[in-house]
């Protein structure tokens, strides 16, 4: 068994790539996912799954068609499944999600915005 702490900071240092989520660590079928984004994103949304986004740094703008919300550091918010949602960034923001394994950061729309499978940091 492995006794070190995560280091949030150290792990987001290792990777600059915007909105493509990266592993930290996974706990029974769900993984914690470090993610930088900046600028919009895609409507998209997860049929089967909740979707948990808490900002590390920064603003995130969660827009859905009927309103949004904004999360400043230190601030969390669920997006139920099924809930069609669009994140944006003005500037540069830091995020830690919480998802079943294997969900993909595009959910239903897919495109060139997808991240790539369980990318560990």
């Amino acid at each position: 068994m492995n006794y070190e702490p995560i280091n949030i900071n150290d792990k987001l240092s290792k990777f600059n790539e915007l909105w493509s989520p990266r592993v930290i660590a996974e706990m029974n079928d769900y993984q914690f996912k470090l993610a930088k984004g900046e600028g919009e994103f895609v409507w998209h949304d997860h049929a089967d799954t909740d979707e948990v986004f808490i900002v590390i740094d920064g603003e995130l703008d969660i827009e859905f068609r009927d309103g949004k919300v904004t999360l400043n550091a230190g601030e969390m918010f669920v997006i139920p499944k099924g809930v069609e949602h669009k994140p944006f960034a003005k500037g540069l923001v830091q995020v830690l999600l919480v998802e079943p394994k294997g969900v993909v950061n595009t959910g239903e729309a897919g495109g060139n915005l997808t991240a790539e499978d369980d990318i560990w940091v």
